[in-house]
């Protein structure tokens, strides 16, 4: 698999990410035997970067990734990249502060068994905590070695700009964010407005979440909801629900007509396509089976034809009024 650098870094990952989002979930994620074969299976594709959280499973997530380390795959092969800052509290969502990440960041490295991290998020923008604080974090953890490489994740494009350029200011003594994780995909296209522009500015990369559009650009639930999918799932199926609507449909429709065109699936399609928008290193996907996951990393031999991009460009455009569009063309 080709691999990428993040942002403007010397760590290069693999262009396609495996996500753990559902892995410690009792009834909707792989028990061990199925994480270990998906595991196995990314990495004999030549996939390096695993992404996780603190909070995916409760803390079961890293748990079970840290199990599967070393026994499945070397740990020197391997990114891995977690977050931190998503707390437990119906009133504040998100805790940024120094002393909650750094602690948590040590609680991840425990789950996880390892002596560090690749890449440590701050999973979300904190607005109670000075964002000067939550940088130092960063900063300390890189400084000491249990992070090799610092992000965030689920930042406003001004949020990104300054946090991104503050790291800037002082060269050699802050730790310069090399990525942004938020969702993009053809259904969800609203980065493009100010976060995606700010990253490019400041050299920082975007790993896309949810490229698939939630799985509904997979044209599963073109005919209904399978019984077996995460739209039928009791815990999982609000997440899926927004992409449902007659304006996805139309999307979907037309990716599904690109991959006729071109023999492939449409997951190949949508995958590809956000793969290789400006400013991605790589979009990371989750699967239910290893046999799902190597359909998904088959998309290593795809380049999509110029017409096929423009055309599905054209499809999912988002609208991008004042101030977002080019001032010139008012």
């Amino acid at each position: 698999m080709e691999q990428r650098h993040l942002g403007r870094t010397g760590l290069r990952v693999s262009r396609i990410g495996l996500g753990t989002l559902t892995w410690g979930r009792s009834a909707d994620g792989p028990d061990e035997a199925e994480a270990a074969a998906q595991l196995k299976t990314f990495w004999n594709a030549g996939g390096t970067l695993v992404d996780t959280a603190d909070v995916y499973g409760g803390g079961e997530a890293e748990y079970l990734l840290g199990q599967l380390i070393g026994s499945v795959v070397p740990r020197r092969d391997l990114v891995i990249a977690t977050k931190a800052g998503g707390v437990a509290d119906p009133d504040r969502r998100f805790d940024g502060s120094r002393g909650h990440l750094l602690a948590a960041l040590d609680d991840s490295l425990a789950r996880l068994d390892t002596d560090y991290v690749d890449l440590w998020q701050v999973h979300a923008f904190d607005p109670w905590t000075p964002l000067e604080e939550t940088l130092q974090a960063l900063d300390i953890a890189v400084s000491s070695g249990r992070a090799r490489y610092a992000g965030v994740s689920n930042f406003s494009g001004w949020q990104l700009a300054k946090a991104a350029t503050w790291q800037l200011a002082a060269p050699g003594v802050r730790t310069r964010l090399a990525s942004t994780q938020m969702e993009y995909s053809l259904l969800q296209r609203g980065v493009e407005r100010e976060v995606l522009p700010a990253a490019l500015d400041l050299g920082v990369s975007l790993l896309p979440s949810s490229p698939l559009g939630r799985g509904v650009l997979t044209g599963k639930y073109r005919s209904g909801i399978p019984a077996d999918s995460r739209g039928a799932s009791e815990t999982l199926s609000a997440f899926v629900e927004p992409y449902l609507d007659e304006a996805a449909r139309r999307i979907v429709d037309a990716v599904a007509t690109a991959a006729h065109g071109l023999a492939v699936t449409p997951l190949q399609v949508a995958l590809a396509w956000v793969r290789d928008r400006p400013g991605v290193a790589a979009p990371v996907i989750g699967a239910r089976t290893s046999a799902q996951l190597g359909a998904a990393l088959s998309v290593e031999a795809l380049s999509l034809p110029e017409e096929i991009r423009r055309a599905l460009d054209d499809v999912s455009a988002p609208v991008h009024r004042y101030p977002d569009q080019d001032w010139s063309t008012l």
